[in-house]
């Protein structure tokens, strides 16, 4: 079978959107699934709504990569978008046609200095990780190229400034999932400026000509479908080793001016893409609501016998006790308009019912305890500050899943799990919530000092134990009203 290429693609009677020519005007970190599904697809629609005309030029990050995949298939790649959009199944395919080329800083570094010379790319964009935005000490200005991509971005940055003479700097949009990327990933530029002695109008330029933005990013790429590739590959009649499968929601908050909407033509394409002065209530609700549900499933469904989300949701008990708890404990608490708080949570209850995506409990559980203490407990102290009394179904998927901690059969440190092996028999209850709300190096704080919280899950945790989940989750749900229309 051919590889997929512009002519072997044309030979097969595609007549979709593509972009064969166009200026090279965006810089890309990073080959990965996530930027290729959710970045390169929206510059692709932005180049066929937007008449944007722009490529992305590639860059590796790291020594290993999928460079050369993608210049043999001349930037192009299969992305299947899948899901649901209230009561309707998405099910999309479309051949990107954003890349123009990738390149390997590792074989070929003057290519990577020479992207400073072209005038027309004023975007930068980078997803390397988690791990990408760290400051790394032994990374020199010398490096061909240097290890870590903050210091490779520094270099280019100069190589910009020595070549355009002081000229436009660039958009970096960094969609790391860290709190704060841009402001995180300027500072340790600026760090290696100085480390480097770049100069101070060096600095005055990076400061002043470049726009560094902290990002939002929210999809869920799932990547290479496995499974499916040969019989994908087969119905489509051409090889593609870059395959990419993502789900149809998708979101980018960017916090800069608002000319980057001049710039980007994101608005005219009719985009998900929102820009604002301060991104964090949107990273907020995002994890408050998104994350927060999952964290407070995942106990709960388990006890119960459920093993993915999809399924879960469908339960009409769990599906209704996690609704009625982002609802009324968790959006109570989110410093944004109340409809736009329930419009995206109805968003995330249909992608938690995406039919394409088997999201398994299990891989959420893991490091529950940092989890919560991360997503839900925010919300359990705003709530108890607003309200002046405790989110019920808070505490009862918090005290649910110091019963799943309990059983042992757990994804965590060994630290969380030295602790709660010391508590198996349920007759300790009392003393294992004592220590475990009080245990400040799990929740940064001393929970005990919550009125009530300790009896409240006491109570809930023997009614789990004694009854079981499906008993001790129906007779709470009557006790409040929830989840039984």
């Amino acid at each position: 079978m051919k590889e997929l290429t512009y002519d072997n693609l044309k030979e097969t009677g595609y007549d979709g959107y593509l972009l064969r020519e166009g200026a090279e005007k965006i810089i890309q970190f990073g080959e990965g699934n996530f930027l290729r599904g959710f970045v390169d697809y929206f510059i692709d629609v932005m180049n066929e709504k937007a008449d944007f005309g722009a490529k992305v030029v590639v860059v590796q990050p790291i020594p290993q990569g999928q460079i050369e995949v993608l210049n043999r298939q001349e930037g192009l790649y299969t992305l299947y978008l899948r899901g649901r959009k209230g009561s309707q199944i998405v099910d999309e395919k479309r051949v990107i046609s954003s890349i123009s080329r990738g390149i390997d800083p590792y074989s070929d570094f003057t290519s990577f200095l020479e992207l400073a010379g072209n005038d027309d790319i004023e975007i930068i964009i980078s997803n390397t990780t988690e791990a990408g935005i760290v400051y790394d000490k032994t990374c020199s200005f010398d490096d061909e190229p240097p290890v870590s991509f903050p210091a490779k971005l520094t270099r280019l940055l100069y190589e910009r400034f020595t070549r355009s003479k002081g000229g436009h700097g660039y958009i970096i949009l960094s969609c790391e999932l860290i709190d704060d990327n841009g402001r995180k990933l300027r500072d340790i530029v600026m760090k290696h400026s100085r480390e480097w002695e770049l100069g101070d109008e060096f600095n005055g330029w990076l400061m002043e000509k470049n726009i560094f933005c902290s990002t939002l990013v929210d999809r869920i790429v799932t990547g290479y479908p496995s499974a499916d590739a040969d019989k994908m590959n087969d119905e489509n009649g051409y090889g593609d080793r870059l395959l990419d499968m993502a789900e149809c929601f998708g979101l980018w908050v960017i916090e800069g001016p608002s000319r980057i909407g001049e710039a980007i033509p994101f608005k005219k394409a009719d985009l998900p893409v929102m820009i604002t002065d301060d991104h964090r209530p949107y990273k907020l609700r995002k994890v408050r609501i998104l994350n927060g549900a999952h964290t407070c499933m995942v106990p709960v469904a388990l006890m119960w016998g459920e093993t993915i989300v999809r399924d879960t949701m469908r339960n009409e008990y769990i599906g209704g006790f996690i609704r009625d708890l982002v609802t009324k404990e968790v959006i109570p608490t989110i410093p944004l308009p109340e409809k736009e708080l329930i419009s995206f949570a109805e968003d995330v209850f249909d992608r938690f019912a995406n039919p394409f995506i088997d999201h398994k409990l299990k891989d959420i559980s893991l490091n529950s305890i940092s989890k919560w203490n991360a997503r839900v407990k925010p919300s359990l102290m705003d709530f108890v500050k607003r309200k002046r009394c405790l989110p019920e179904r808070i505490i009862f998927a918090f005290a649910s899943m110091v019963v799943f901690y309990k059983r042992g059969d757990t994804r965590d440190s060994s630290e969380v799990k030295n602790f709660f092996s010391t508590y198996v028999d349920k007759g300790h209850n009392e003393e294992l919530l004592e220590k475990f709300l009080g245990n400040e190096s799990f929740f940064g704080e001393d929970l005990r000092r919550i009125k009530g919280i300790k009896e409240r899950m006491l109570r809930y945790m023997d009614e789990i134990e004694t009854r079981g989940m499906k008993e001790a989750l129906i007779s709470f749900l009557k006790e409040h009203g929830d989840g039984m229309d």
